[in-house]
């Protein structure tokens, strides 16, 4: 971002006026004036912009953030803004009705040579829109867009408008900036002068060189050390022309300039030197070679061949000439860039033959293949059949090279194939469906199709002309689908009859190109009922969390709790994934949950530098990695365990004895214990079907090797990382108060780091502990201290969720005696220490009490209370030499700091 005297300096050059300057202030100085969201058809999210130092929201990563990584990497771009202050737009409908309303564009841009406000659509919704307002959307002659009503506001300050097209996107200068944006992302190279030494002479001895072969070359050369390169622009590739993750067709130079050179040498090779094809495309323009000549059939006749050479000569061949020179490799045909397109010519008619209409083709194909290589033809088939069949061959050999297309034959379909009602009472029925039976009323088939049958004898219509109600039911078949089932039922209901989610262009990729590149979390409850470790009382079924690498499918990081999902279990999967590899995801994936839309989960991902992406609401497809993978986790787990509610699907039948809450016996702590070793261990090293024959941890180690181990992502798993993972106030500081400290939600929290005057009534920034009230952090001094609540004994050990229910409980006891109260941390904590607490809280701090086993198995341990096991009425405190196996299968290593494969006997 540009300091406030760069800022005059550039408006100063500019000669902007002061209407613009202020104009243009008010947009830095603003919040974005409007929250976005993608809605049910855009992949909404937030962008951590390097360049200026804070998110930037985009409402369609396949328009908008592909517009954003342009401005990121512009040196011509200063500043840009999304989502600035409206204005106002005025202009005429083709009505002539005069229109007027305020837009808010997508981007406000401040570049070297100006400033404009940018509006980003898809061409699609660019062409609609043209066609619905011509007079404020417009296509120019160089295939740009314009709207003459939006430019107005923008000409009166001396800026200009843009309509950004998405038909302008490089997709693969997309990939390759998402791909190298961890190494765009620091200043320095971080690369050895004797490797940057090895690296750049093996390419300057070696011109074109692939990045496969660079990178396989020798044990000493990194990928990281040659993608620090290309960032930096040491080493050159055309970001625009060649995929980074197509290693063995991307070409690196020393330089652009002999990465030019190259380009035009090959290009001005001889065309004799093209690869050529033995088979010879019969058409008007083909090239060919005889005899090293290069030639272009200009003529085809039905017995001779017309040729021309390059100087102009012409040189005619007879059919039987041509072949037989054709045959004997003396005349070949170079490649032509229509072959493709004519293949997908022949591909519709094949696909269109039936069996028959193939068997028929190949039988006639079998008479002619003597004549094609030049043999006598001896068969029953009347002469004038077999020129038939000849002249429809080369009739398809010259139209499209494929003379065996003329041969198949689909117009032998016997019977009348024309529609015997007439044209307008097919437009009749058709606007019967549309108009009374594609509605929100949901009429039935046959109430529509009486109305329909009225309205024909009201009209005139003799009885045994109208449709029949079978004929009509067809109809309204045809146009059955997702487009249908909205119009009745709403998009909802339509999404599951819609195509999934599936993108294999060049698109941003489904599944990322590297690991850590897109990773998605998300949440479930599992289909298992745990008890309590001390009680023995059923708790309830818990809730997963997990966070998956999309491009190798490997489970990074799981959390389970019986709470709801909330921003907590995000920031311990997010915890458990720097605890393991010690970095974070680039991009993140979730649905549209409150607790993804956080300003605490947001700030987190900003600080490092993750790019946040919300699917869009109600299209859980979008995350459907995810929702496998729960599937998955049931099948080859949890029912195999004792509690599986599998036997709630039928409710019907299940009685008192496979009730699951009387099955149960599982505690939270040793199942999270268990879960982890199928996690990260068995499912880890099992084949996915997915990963053509290969087990995740395979495919990400080599993804690892190809992309980059990027070290320089690393995130330390120590207490400022933790402390960054804990969540903050709505204001995120507090004012400390001298000989009280800082006040966080009611309670006040002291430090000997406050007892420095100079701290005294100054605001620090602060964070709380969600799982320990009885603790919270300030920022002092450059670094985090721990602050203890006035009422430690009270509140030690109480979690967020406890402290919120009993806050409402003890509000809903004080409302008779005022409106107003206002809850204080002392009568707070002492609410939560009596006897009488109801039952919800006692529940509430029997799961808390659980959670702490989680944490013990993060950190390396083990669960402290052993389960127990109900035996009729009573519950036993049992030892697990005594379990059999089918109960509680046995001890092992905590899977978080093991490594060795474990085989789970209860399976």
């Amino acid at each position: 971002m540009m300091t406030e005297s760069e800022f005059d300096q550039w408006c100063q050059r500019l000669k902007l006026s002061s209407q613009a300057k202020v104009a243009i202030e008010l947009i830095r100085t603003s919040e974005p004036s409007r929250q976005v969201n993608g809605g049910r058809k855009s992949v909404s999210g937030r962008y951590p912009s390097r360049k200026m130092g804070f998110t930037i929201q985009f409402e369609s990563h396949k328009v908008e953030l592909p517009y954003i990584y342009q401005l990121e990497h512009s040196e011509e771009v200063l500043e840009y803004y999304d989502q600035p202050p409206p204005f106002k737009i005025n202009y005429q409908s083709e009505s002539g009705r005069n229109l007027g309303f305020y837009i808010t564009p997508d981007f406000f841009v401040l570049h070297r040579g100006g400033f404009e406000w940018v509006e980003c659509k898809t061409e699609e919704k660019l062409k609609t829109l043209a066609e619905k307002s011509p007079s404020r959307y417009f296509k120019t002659e160089d295939n740009g867009w314009r709207s003459l009503p939006a430019e107005e506001y923008p000409n009166t300050l001396g800026g200009t408008f843009r309509l950004w097209s998405s038909a302008e996107i490089n997709w693969k200068l997309q990939r390759n900036l998402e791909f190298l944006e961890d190494y765009y992302r620091i200043d320095d190279v971080l690369v050895s002068e004797s490797s940057t030494h090895l690296i750049t002479s093996l390419v300057a001895a070696q011109p074109s060189i692939t990045l496969s072969h660079l990178i396989h070359h020798a044990e000493s050369i990194k990928a990281d050390d040659i993608y620090h390169l290309i960032a930096q622009e040491v080493i050159y590739v055309d970001l625009a022309k060649f995929l980074l993750v197509e290693a063995n067709d991307c070409f690196i130079f020393p330089n652009i300039k002999a990465a030019s050179a190259y380009s035009t040498l090959v290009n001005s090779h001889s065309s004799l030197n093209d690869l050529t094809s033995p088979v010879i495309t019969l058409t008007i323009g083909t090239r060919i070679s005889y005899d090293g000549k290069p030639l272009i059939i200009t003529l085809v006749g039905d017995s001779n061949v017309l040729l021309q050479t390059e100087d102009g000569q012409n040189i005619e061949f007879s059919q039987i000439s041509f072949d037989n020179l054709v045959r004997q490799g003396k005349i070949t045909s170079l490649s032509s860039q229509k072959t493709r397109e004519l293949a997908s010519e022949v591909m519709d008619i094949y696909l269109q033959a039936s069996e028959k209409d193939l068997e028929q083709a190949n039988f006639r194909y079998q008479q002619i293949e003597p004549y094609l290589n030049g043999q006598p033809i001896s068969t029953n088939i009347p002469e004038r059949t077999l020129y038939h069949w000849l002249s429809k061959y080369r009739q398809a050999e010259q139209q499209s090279g494929y003379g065996y297309a003329g041969l198949i034959s689909l117009d032998q379909k016997k019977g009348n194939r024309c529609r015997k009602l007439p044209d307008t009472l097919i437009s009749l029925i058709q606007k019967f469906i549309e108009q009374d039976y594609e509605t929100k009323n949901q009429k039935r088939k046959q109430a529509v199709y009486n109305d329909f049958v009225n309205y024909c004898a009201k009209a005139g219509l003799p009885d045994d002309q109208i449709p029949s109600y079978k004929t009509f039911i067809k109809e309204i078949m045809k146009r059955s689908g997702p487009e249908q089932t909205s119009k009745r039922e709403g998009h909802r209901a339509a999404y599951a009859q819609s195509s999934f989610y599936w993108e294999l262009n060049f698109t941003t990729p489904r599944h990322g190109d590297f690991p850590f590149h897109t990773c998605h979390i998300d949440h479930t409850e599992l289909d298992i009922e745990l008890r309590c470790s001390k009680t023995g009382k059923n708790l309830g079924r818990p809730w997963l969390t997990l966070l998956m690498d999309a491009y190798s499918r490997r489970i990074l990081a799981v959390y389970i709790t019986f709470d709801s999902p909330s921003y907590r279990s995000c920031m311990m999967v997010l915890r458990i994934c720097v605890q393991r590899y010690g970095r974070l995801p680039q991009v993140i994936v979730t649905d549209n949950g409150k607790e993804f839309h956080s300003t605490y989960f947001e700030t987190l991902l900003a600080i490092f530098k993750c790019t946040l992406k919300h699917r869009p609401a109600t299209k859980s497809r979008f995350s459907g990695v995810c929702e496998r993978l729960f599937g998955t986790t049931n099948t080859q787990l949890i029912y195999n365990l004792a509690g599986n509610t599998q036997i709630t699907k039928k409710v019907r039948l299940m009685t008192k004895s496979v009730n699951p809450k009387n099955l149960s016996l599982w505690t939270l702590g040793l199942f999270y214990l268990y879960l982890c070793e199928w996690a990260y261990e068995i499912y880890d090293t099992i084949e996915h079907p997915a990963l053509e024959g290969q087990n995740p941890r395979e495919v990400f180690n080599a993804g690892i090797v190809q992309s980059g181990s990027r070290d320089h992502r690393r995130v330390p798993y120590d207490d400022s990382f933790r402390t960054l993972t804990l969540p903050t106030t709505d204001r995120g500081t507090a004012k400390v108060q001298p000989a009280k400290g800082i006040k966080i939600e009611h309670k006040y929290y002291w430090s000997t780091a406050f007892r420095d005057p100079e701290i005294e009534n100054t605001l620090v920034n602060v964070r709380y502990d969600p799982f320990n009230a009885g603790i919270a952090y300030a920022y002092v001094r450059g670094q985090w201290v721990q602050c203890i609540s006035e009422y430690y004994a009270m509140f030690q050990g109480r979690s967020e969720k406890e402290i919120q229910l009993a806050t409402i409980q003890l509000k809903k006891q004080k409302q008779n005696h005022s409106k107003n109260y206002k809850i204080r941390a002392k009568q707070l904590g002492e609410f939560l220490s009596k006897t009488e607490v109801e039952e919800t809280l006692l529940e509430q701090r029997l799961k808390d009490e659980q959670t702490q086993d989680i944490f013990r198995v993060i950190d390396g341990g083990l669960p402290n209370n052993r389960p127990y096991y109900q035996s009729q009425d009573n519950f036993i405190d049992i030892d697990y030499s005594e379990v059999t196996q089918d109960m509680t299968p046995p001890q092992v290593d905590n899977p978080i700091t093991s490594t060795k494969l474990k085989v789970f006997k209860s399976y």
